[in-house]
């Protein structure tokens, strides 16, 4: 039997990459992290879209509050409002959490070595936030190295993967991979001001607002949210 972990933070790319596995293993875990994230309300959408697709979420808790360094995590940094993605300032933004993507891979990687797992799937994509230094290939390369130079698999133990489907893909084509495997993104949180419904002003709104845009589809969050339907 085919089985992987998926990071599931209940965004758009996560979301995408749910689906992906679903339609090419046999057992799919969705590991959901409550990192201490200024977005707390992604934990839960995220728990209740994996249950709406039959599946059993685990969330696993860490605090990177303790580490700092991000607007995601510090409320003492302010989010950065760019009033349009023309006024995006280069290099790392503020809402970059220090490493988090690999430590929450090295968890994952503890997770799935422990339930007999060796496939990790991620949603990771460098084509519409670059200046994000754990999302790049070069780093999945490197944090698989790790992994199996780190786990049972340095022993003979069975290899462990980290594949990223969409990393070279524009947003707007993650969408349309999703929708062509019937994705649901009426509940994908992306808002980095802590809430369901978008802002629609900081980055990850603006972003999402233009791969919308560029699918030629109303974002179904916004059409959900708009109608009050939050709960």
């Amino acid at each position: 039997m085919k089985s992987c972990v998926v990071l599931f933070s209940g965004g758009i790319d996560s979301t995408t990459a749910l689906c992906w596995a679903l339609d090419r293993y046999d057992k799919v875990f969705p590991l959901t992290f409550d990192y201490g994230q200024r977005h707390r309300v992604e934990v839960r959408v995220a728990t209740k879209a994996a249950r709406k697709l039959g599946l059993k979420p685990v969330v696993i808790k860490l605090d990177l509050r303790q580490v700092g360094g991000s607007a995601l995590t510090d409320p003492g940094i302010d989010l950065p409002k760019p009033k349009g993605l023309a006024r995006l300032k280069a290099g790392t933004p503020p809402t970059y959490v220090p490493f988090r993507n690999g430590i929450l891979l090295a968890v994952a990687a503890a997770w799935a070595e422990a339930h007999g797992v060796a496939d990790l799937v991620v949603g990771f994509n460098i084509v519409d936030s670059p200046n994000y230094p754990d999302t790049r290939r070069e780093f999945i390369r490197a944090m698989e190295k790790a992994v199996n130079a780190g786990t049972g698999a340095a022993f003979g133990g069975p290899q462990m993967r980290i594949l990223a489907p969409f990393v070279g893909l524009r947003k707007s084509e993650i969408i349309r991979r999703g929708l062509a495997l019937g994705a649901d993104y009426s509940f994908s949180v992306s808002c980095y001001a802590g809430g369901e419904k978008p802002c629609g002003v900081c980055s990850s709104c603006l972003l999402r607002a233009r791969a919308w845009k560029e699918t030629g589809r109303k974002d179904p969050l916004i059409t959900r949210t708009g109608k009050g339907e939050t709960k």
